[in-house]
């Protein structure tokens, strides 16, 4: 092996190539989830042979693409029956699945239950309880915490909210590239604006984390990463568990539990902190602190 090739297999620019081609093959699926798999389209996206693209793809990725169109669709139809009221067979035929039946198998598989159960267990039922004006539950639901304020490295995201999974992708993609993935980084999630007031196509947030340690040199922040500031001082932080009932939590902190608390909310953004990955975590035990500033 000659040195010139050394140097090509140690190319940080190489793996970066491969990584910005491959991300547009992922933006491209989140885009058009509704549709066929076009597997020689996608290898145009990716502008790499179509003999061999799908190999790289799940090296890198750590599943084949119809995997990841799977996954996707089946989180997606999760956030539709956790948050709508659309008909099961309709998410199942929108989820590209020939019938109830083959829709229900893999869903049981990968969320424990069949979609109807799922879909009961969720907004329907969880939160009903404070509701129903049990005061004293409802307030132990809550932590006033006081927050230092911080900076994270974030990507922005305009789209519905259940889409910001591709904005994390991007800068995870960002952060490998820069060998800066930590166990211990945090994840965060800030959001801006109400899904109930604004249209869910010009939604805004960011996808963010915050590193145990500073930038080591000689490390540059660069698009899409920018840097982001969370406000600090006291917030209202619910504890979440399941990827399901997230808008009915939203609607029992804000329409429940703010009004009763005595409190109010400050001129800032709401967000999350994530804190297990949905990629190494069953999506039942999925823990999410939604942390509502006060003033």
């Amino acid at each position: 092996m000659t040195s010139h090739t050394r140097d090509n297999m140690n190319d940080p620019t190489s793996r970066a190539r491969y990584e910005t081609r491959l991300g547009r093959v992922l933006d491209h699926i989140y885009d058009h989830l509704d549709e066929p798999l076009d597997i020689d389209r996608l290898a145009e996206i990716a502008c790499l042979s179509p003999y061999h693209w799908q190999r790289i793809y799940q090296a890198m990725y750590g599943e084949t693409v119809a995997a990841t169109v799977r996954r996707l669709r089946l989180h997606r139809a999760a956030g539709y029956l956790a948050n709508g009221t659309l008909p099961i067979a309709e998410i199942a035929s929108g989820s590209a699945y020939s019938s109830l039946q083959s829709f229900s198998r893999p869903f049981r598989a990968v969320f424990g239950v069949p979609p109807a159960q799922y879909r009961k267990q969720g907004t329907h039922s969880r939160f009903r309880p404070a509701l129903s004006g049990e005061k004293q539950m409802t307030l132990r639901e809550v932590e006033i915490r006081r927050v230092e304020p911080i900076e994270i490295l974030s990507v922005d995201h305009v789209d519905s909210y259940m889409q910001i999974g591709k904005a994390f992708d991007a800068l995870f993609g960002w952060l490998a590239k820069n060998n800066l993935l930590a166990a211990d980084m945090r994840m965060i999630g800030v959001y801006y604006d109400d899904p109930g007031t604004v249209d869910e196509n010009a939604l805004r947030s960011k996808a963010g984390v915050l590193l145990p340690g500073p930038l080591p040199m000689p490390v540059t922040v660069s698009p899409p990463v920018s840097i982001a500031h969370v406000r600090g001082g006291e917030y209202a932080v619910l504890r979440h568990t399941g990827p399901s009932d997230m808008r009915a939590a939203y609607e029992w902190l804000y329409g429940t539990w703010l009004v009763q608390s005595g409190r109010e909310a400050a001129d800032a953004p709401v967000f999350e902190e994530y804190l297990n990955s949905p990629k190494t975590t069953a999506p039942a035990e999925l823990v999410t602190e939604i942390c509502l500033p006060l003033r």
